[in-house]
Formats: C-alpha cells, structure tokens, sequence
C-alpha cells in the first residue's frame, strides 16, 4: 500500500471515529437542567371576574406614581392615593394580611400562615414606573387606564403595576375562597425601583430583623418570549440570576484654555482614545452561566442538529457562541457589556475644558466582578493620562439559584401549565428589586407569566404599554395557583 493510500485510510479511520464520538455524544445527551418537575399536584385556576380585575388594573394606571431621577420631582401624594386605593379595593386582602410601610412608601405585606416551622415565600411587585408623555405617540393617553382592543393600555400595564395587581387579585380570590395557608406569604411592593430599589433594601432589612429565610423570591424579570429562536414558538423563560450593574467614570484631565491654541493633545482627545480602547476590548464571549443553560434547555428540543452541536461543544463552541452574539441581546447573555453613555466636557465650544469625563455602564455576568471590570479598563488604556472612579458603589451580580429547589419546580410547572410553554431557565441582564432580599432568600427567581412577542416587548419603557386581557387572566391565576401550591 503506498504512502498516499495509507494517509488516506489514517484519515478515513479518524473521520470514523471523529463520526462516531460526536454520534454517541448527541445520543447521551440530556440538558444539564430540568426544565421542568412533571410530578407536583398543582392547586387548580380559581374562578375569578376578569372584566373587573381589568376595570381595577385600568384604575390603578392612572396614579402616576412616576420615579423620577431626582426624587424632588416625584408626586409622592400619588403613592398614598394609590395605598389607600388598594385598601379600599381589595378589602379581604388587606384583613387577612397585616400591613408594613418601611422607607416612606414601600409596602410589606404578611399572610400568616398556620405552620411557623415551615420557610415563607416572597412574592414581589414595585409600585413605581417610568415617565411617559402622551405626545410620544401613544394611541391612549398613558395615564388614563383604558381598556380597549382587548388589553389596559398605559404605563405600568406590565412593568410592573399589572403583576401588583395580580399579587391582590389573587390574594382577594383565595381569602374569598377561604384558604388559609399553611406556609407564610410575604408581598413586598418597593416604591422606587426604577431608581436604585432604596425601599426594597429597607424592606430586606425588616425581614432580616425578624430572622426571615424565605424558601423563595419571585419577582418580575423574564416573561414568555412567543417567538423564541430557539423553539420557533413560544418558551417561558424563568430568570435564576440577574446581572451586576456598574458604571464608571473617566476622566481626563488638562490645562484647560482657549481653543484657538490647543495643545497637541486635548482633554478630550485623551478621553476619546481611553473610551474607544476600552469599548475595543470587550469581554469575551462564553457558553456559561444561565445564558449557557438555557439554550441547552430549549436547544435540545429543536432538532437533530442543535441537538448535535449542543452535546459536542468541545468542537461547536465557537460556532453557537458566534450565532447567539449575531444580535445585542444575544451576546448580553453571554459576557459582561460594556456602554458608553454619557460624556461632559466644555460648557463652551471655544473653551478647553479641564477635565472630560465619560461615564461607562457595565452590566455585570455571573462569574465577573466589579474588580474585574476596573482592572480590564485599566489595562486597556495603558498609559493613557486618565483616571477612574465608580459613579456609586457598583453591585455585583447576582448568586445563580438553584433549577433543583423546590421553589424551581413549583414556579416551573405552573409556568409550563398556565402558559403552555416549554420552561427554561434564564439570565436577567437588566435588574430587579429582588436583588436587595438575597440575604433573606435561599433562592430568587425573576418571572412573569404573560407572553409577548420580541417585538411586543419594546413598549416596556417604551411607547403603548398594554396587558392584553388575556395576559392579565394568566397573571391572576398563575398567583392564585402559585400561593396555593407552594403555601397549602
């Protein structure tokens, strides 16, 4: 046999084998998560009046309870209108629960249960929402609350006011009902999340004073997404963890003076050299954390092909990791971003200014720090005169809660049974209040159960913010069922 032939018979025989390895590999392959406990005895969907629970969403929009930057400009009579609103509304409710207002507005409810032995659950919603202008477009005036088309149109209709007023729709429905749990029932409702989450820091505290350890904490953060790549259809994506925030601050100093004798390099020339060989030098992409496990989750179920590249990531990984950063929220899930977002130099065209500043906005992956962040930032500028300063203490991100609790498998089961939506787990990239009660949870979830479209959910913060009546009959009963589960 001469030399060519051999080489070409080594090489078939490692194609063989290569074959061969990525095939047993693909035929072994499990997801490294549950997606779902299939075994639990689930509370069954409470009667309830939609039309009225609607009319009440629709009530509780038009108390603009606006967060602004500077908390001057806040109408804090709003938010007592709207605690006095809920009391008035949801009277049962507010008789079988005592009532707590820590940090001026934030609101703490407890739903004794009959058994002191057994961990609470921590239910939350904020209170709070961005501002919004009429002359932006809306097709409703975002403050007025109608109720047309089939959904309450204005601000707060999803973020967040529609999962407060599913919090109480359910907790109304069940005391009418007359269940009474056995395991305690905390809703916590902060008053300024879109603005840091001061009041749910001060509601952590009360429930740490008092030696709580809450078996769970559910929050907003991820919802059904209908059109998800992965499945083609739709997939209830239950966030385990949620980004670090951070921004920080450079700064380049200089003599300063008139701009008609410039230096051969400027303040700002210096600054715009440090920002772009920061941006230039991104954190690399990887196929780890919660971002990782949710596609093997959802990618496992989508054919032999993904199915394939999923169980042989020894050799696929640049590939996936290519595919998913193919868009901005794709790669978010996958590294720590880097943002430029603000930059201050001159108050005058002709005058040099003596210190340009930029303001950086990182969002933090599990497994990266905020050291990590200021170290790459540094060695990415070198020599460069700048400096560096965090704009506020940063916060890390979050710890992953576990896909094997209990609390996973009853938030994960009702996901998949009210929705119909295959379930995985997900990473949060922007934050939630429920970060500030990580010393009184043993694990934290981020999860609304509604369904919205990759289109529809441009409205959050955006323009005609809408809870479809549908989403809203899924938001109660998914509560209702959730309490009656996880505290019978």
């Amino acid at each position: 046999m001469g030399l060519l032939s051999k080489a070409a018979l080594g090489a078939g025989v490692a194609l063989g084998a290569l074959i061969a390895v990525v095939a047993v590999r693909t035929a072994l392959y499990e997801p490294p998560v549950p997606a779902v406990a299939a075994d639990l005895e689930l509370a069954a969907a409470p009667a309830f009046d939609l039309q009225a629970a609607a009319r009440r969403l629709a009530q509780a929009i038009t108390f603009q309870t606006v967060s602004h930057q500077d908390a001057a400009d806040n109408q804090l009579a709003e938010w007592d209108d709207l605690h006095a609103w809920l009391q008035a509304t949801y009277p049962r409710a507010h008789a079988a629960m005592s009532r707590d207002v820590v940090a001026s507005h934030t609101l703490v409810y407890t739903w004794a249960g009959s058994d002191p032995a057994l961990d609470p659950i921590v239910l939350m919603a904020h209170q709070d929402v961005v501002p919004a202008d009429a002359a932006e477009g809306w097709t409703h005036p975002p403050f007025e609350g109608v109720i047309a088309d089939g959904a309450v149109w204005g601000r707060g209709a999803v973020d967040d006011k529609g999962s407060l007023i599913g919090l109480f729709e359910a907790v109304e429905t069940l005391t009418a009902a007359g269940f009474q749990p056995r395991r305690t029932v905390i809703l916590v409702s902060g008053h300024d999340e879109e603005v840091g989450g001061g009041g749910a820091a001060a509601a952590n505290d009360l429930l740490k004073s008092r030696g709580l350890s809450a078996q769970f904490v559910l929050d907003e953060g991820l919802l059904v997404v209908a059109d998800n790549p992965l499945t083609g259809g739709p997939a209830a994506l239950i966030g385990v963890a949620e980004k670090g925030y951070a921004t920080l601050v450079v700064t380049a100093s200089s003599e300063g003076g008139h701009s008609s004798a410039p230096p051969p390099q400027t303040g700002v020339s210096t600054l715009a050299r440090a920002v772009t060989q920061i941006t230039e030098r991104p954190f690399p992409l990887r196929l780890q954390g919660p971002g990782a496990d949710m596609l093997h989750v959802l990618g496992a179920g989508s054919g032999l092909p993904m199915r394939a590249a999923l169980a042989n990531t020894w050799a696929t990984e640049p590939l996936i990791v290519r595919q998913m950063a193919a868009t901005p929220a794709g790669a978010a899930l996958l590294h720590t971003t880097i943002a430029p977002t603000m930059l201050q130099g001159s108050p005058k065209e002709n005058v040099l200014p003596r210190d340009a500043r930029a303001w950086i906005n990182y969002r933090i992956a599990p497994g990266d720090t905020s050291q990590d962040v200021l170290e790459r930032a540094k060695a990415a500028v070198g020599d460069l005169p700048v400096t560096f300063a965090w704009a506020r203490p940063p916060q890390e991100p979050s710890a992953v809660s576990s896909t094997d609790s209990e609390g996973w498998k009853v938030i994960s089961a009702l996901a998949a049974d009210v929705t119909g939506a295959p379930v995985a787990p997900g990473l949060v990239t922007a934050g939630t209040d429920s970060r500030f009660l990580a010393e009184v949870a043993q694990d934290t979830y981020r999860f609304q159960p509604i369904t919205l479209s990759m289109a529809e959910t441009a409205m959050i913060h955006g323009v005609d913010e809408r809870m479809t009546l549908t989403n809203l009959e899924r938001m109660v009963q998914f509560y209702a069922r959730l309490i009656a589960t996880a505290a019978r």
